[in-house]
């Protein structure tokens, strides 16, 4: 979400991109530790670049021609740099024929797929205030960043929606992996022990409710309340609203530059329709350990 409020939101970037190349968002964490096709294609490509594979991320932006070649590679969110890259990268690229890559069988270790007959919700997060007045555009741009994620819901537990009934295992799934603060980068998770209260009401569709997760340390908090709709019509949910708003305080490892003490900060839980190809994205807390995330 960085870079769509920074690289992406210059107009002739994005036309320049949308006209000359073909563009594609991974999650370089799966691409460089898949054993099969697609995984060695993408080794191939980072191999060229700056980083070595295995040893570190590869993240980045890789402009690639159709046979592998690294063109250009910058990680940077920089509209003019990277439009600069970009020229370059086409004023080296030569057309030529290249055949199609045979995909064969996915690593089924980093191949998730959401749970059949369970459900996909949209996750977004927002910082709804507490930082100081931004000193530049790359602080303006992580001040207003909002994260984005998915929440995946188990065959079982979308029964039990169905039913009227909340499964524990959804609410803790839904704390753990998606009460967090992922507006700047990479969030660490709440361990099941660090949620302190969690408490549901639903009624007539209605959901009311609070919530109050807290690290041994202190260092992390987040104390918040549950409101929303949740709702379902000849044994399939047909809506599920929920906002999560409350104090925060604390950041992790790659979410530095969190205001100072608490702050405020709303989460949104909305159903998706199955139309956006993002609705695939697998939760960020899946990574690397889906049964853990599904448990």
């Amino acid at each position: 979400m960085l870079d769509r409020a920074s690289t992406f939101s210059d107009p002739e970037l994005v036309e320049l991109l949308k006209s000359q190349f073909i563009p594609l968002a991974i999650d370089q964490h799966y691409e460089r530790r898949q054993e099969d096709a697609e995984g060695e294609f993408y080794r191939k490509i980072a191999r060229q670049g700056p980083r070595e594979v295995g040893k570190e991320t590869t993240q980045g932006h890789y402009l690639v021609a159709p046979d592998g070649t690294l063109l250009g590679f910058r990680n940077h969110r920089d509209p003019e740099v990277m439009k600069d890259v970009m020229r370059t990268a086409l004023a080296q690229y030569k057309p030529g024929n290249v055949a199609p890559l045979e995909p064969g069988e996915t690593d089924p270790k980093w191949g998730y797929e959401a749970p059949e007959g369970g459900l996909v919700v949209r996750v977004n997060t927002k910082i709804l205030g507490g930082y100081d007045t931004p000193v530049n555009e790359r602080s303006r741009t992580f001040q207003e960043g909002i994260g984005r994620d998915n929440l995946w819901i188990r065959e079982d537990e979308h029964a039990a929606l169905a039913e009227g009934r909340i499964e524990e295992s959804l609410l803790r799934r839904l704390v753990k992996f998606h009460c967090v603060d992922n507006t700047r980068g990479e969030p660490p998770m709440w361990e099941t022990e660090e949620i302190q209260s969690l408490s549901l009401d639903w009624k007539d569709g209605h959901v009311e409710g609070q919530v109050h997760a807290r690290t041994a340390s202190g260092d992390r908090d987040f104390k918040a309340d549950i409101f929303g709709y949740i709702e379902a019509l000849d044994g399939k949910v047909t809506r599920f609203d929920l906002v999560v708003k409350g104090l925060f305080r604390g950041e992790g490892q790659y979410t530095r530059g969190a205001p100072e003490g608490e702050f405020p900060l709303g989460i949104r839980f909305t159903l998706a329709d199955g139309t956006d190809i993002a609705d695939d994205v697998p939760p960020q807390g899946a990574r690397g350990w889906l049964e853990n995330y599904l448990r």
